[in-house]
């Protein structure tokens, strides 16, 4: 008589799909590989939502500095209109001693002036007018000289 009880039916059928003897061994490799993909499937996906939350991470960094860069464009550019719009380019020239021309004067290329040439408004001519910038000939102490007379 055999150890194991005889099945019918249904449970008959069943015990059929399984593996009896000495398939039973083969099953082992089969489940480590499993486990194992299984264990692989789940290490590669907390890696790749580490990347992901890294990058979102270094995104956010990235759109705060934009945005703290762009506030900062802005305020620049505020100020560079507000330096030059007409009337501050005006107040800043009168703070500098310019003013306003009269018609100008232009020489033709033969030397002759065309136009009257005249100082400009509200400045005073004075003998003795000294430029900002000096020419060469000005600033020798007259032992020396540039035409070598």
């Amino acid at each position: 008589m055999s150890s194991k009880p005889e099945l019918k039916g249904r449970a008959a059928r069943l015990a059929q799909l399984f593996p009896t003897g000495p398939g039973q061994a083969a099953r082992t490799p089969f489940v480590l590989l499993v486990v194992l993909l299984l264990g692989g499937g789940l290490i590669g996906l907390l890696v790749l939502n580490s990347a992901l939350s890294e990058g979102a991470f270094k995104l956010d960094d990235l759109q705060r500095e934009t945005k703290s860069l762009t506030d900062e464009e802005q305020a620049l550019q505020r100020d560079i209109d507000a330096y030059s719009a007409p009337e501050a380019l005006q107040r800043r020239a009168r703070e500098l001693g310019m003013v306003p021309g009269g018609d100008p004067a232009f020489l033709a290329p033969d030397g002759t002036v065309k136009g009257v040439p005249s100082p400009a408004p509200g400045v005073r001519p004075t003998s003795a007018h000294i430029p900002l910038v000096l020419a060469p000939e000005a600033m020798s102490d007259g032992s020396t000289s540039i035409s070598g007379r």
